[in-house]
């Protein structure tokens, strides 16, 4: 079968198409024909040998969630059926995988796989921390990278709950897309960004660094500060002793984020909200996917089409 591996940790050149055993399923296994595979800028973090949940050992094929059709496996139950899964960290960059058969989620009827793909990783994200977050109507909620995969969900579902959105992203182009969505567009490009927002109730801080110190500033003493990703490459500092409830860690047990998965599929397929799919790279181009990400040119999510 087709595949990309990472032989070396480095740049996305060290992305490299090829070819891997076609995977056999086990006893309790299905195996799946792989339609899309989603990247995360933790994956392009792995690839550089960076932080990240764990350091695979090398060689390996990249790529922890992906959609696509069951062709075999287990007893027969899922035979044919459109799904999405997780892997155990890597395996996704691939025309088949094989994973448990308690794994995968049917996708709803009425819901297309790459969209659902678009929300396996971001999804259960955003709807663990909307659920964290316990937002009430008529709050005012800041997001950070609004326009990536994670915020466009955050947006929506803070939208939702009654909350007064404020979406913060770099540049023009990735303003309008916050707009679009409904949210009050901020430009964090902009120096001094944060003198012109009024104090916030609720900070999702998926960003770190300067701009998630800006952004813990702006939380009203007895607000919520969700920081739960660093794509500037380091945590937001944070004074303990201002009166913000500071949440950093797990967002929840295995079993409540499967629920989560399953919540976000259910929404989407109701049209109560829609992942933004901003660009789609074919499987070879993993490496132009990668570089894409890491350039923060992309809006919403990535897919490879394998």
């Amino acid at each position: 079968m087709r595949a990309v591996w990472l032989k070396e940790f480095g740049g996305p050149e060290m992305l490299l198409a090829g070819e891997a055993p076609d995977p056999e399923p086990g006893p309790g296994q299905v195996l799946i024909d792989v339609a899309y595979a989603n990247i995360t800028f933790v994956e392009t973090q792995l690839r550089a040998g960076g932080p990240g949940p764990f350091s695979p050992q090398l060689p390996v094929i990249p790529g922890n969630g992906v959609g696509g059709v069951v062709i075999g496996g287990a007893d027969g139950d899922l035979l044919g059926e459109r799904v999405v899964t997780s892997l155990s960290g890597s395996g996704g960059y691939a025309e088949r995988v094989v994973v448990p058969a308690s794994a995968p989620f049917v996708v709803p009827a009425g819901l297309a796989l790459s969209h659902a793909v678009a929300l396996l990783a971001d999804g259960r994200t955003a709807m663990a921390l909307i659920h964290a977050a316990g937002i009430q109507p008529g709050e005012r909620v800041l997001v950070e990278a609004a326009a990536g995969g994670v915020g466009t969900l955050l947006v929506q579902l803070a939208r939702a709950a009654g909350a007064t959105v404020l979406g913060a992203a770099g540049g023009a182009r990735k303003t309008e897309v916050v707009r679009d969505l409904g949210a009050v567009p901020v430009d964090y490009s902009v120096p001094g960004w944060s003198s012109t927002v009024d104090p916030v109730d609720v900070v999702f801080d998926g960003v770190g660094g300067e701009i998630g110190r800006a952004a813990f500033a702006l939380t009203r003493q007895g607000g919520r500060f969700f920081s739960y990703g660093l794509v500037s490459g380091a945590w937001t500092p944070v004074d303990e002793d201002r009166g913000v409830q500071v949440h950093r860690g797990p967002l929840g047990t295995p079993e409540e984020l499967r629920e989560r998965t399953a919540e976000i599929l259910r929404l989407a397929a109701a049209g109560e909200v829609e992942p933004v799919v901003g660009q789609r790279f074919r499987l070879e181009e993993a490496a132009e996917a990668h570089r894409a990400i890491e350039s923060r040119r992309t809006i919403g999510k990535t897919l490879l089409i394998v």
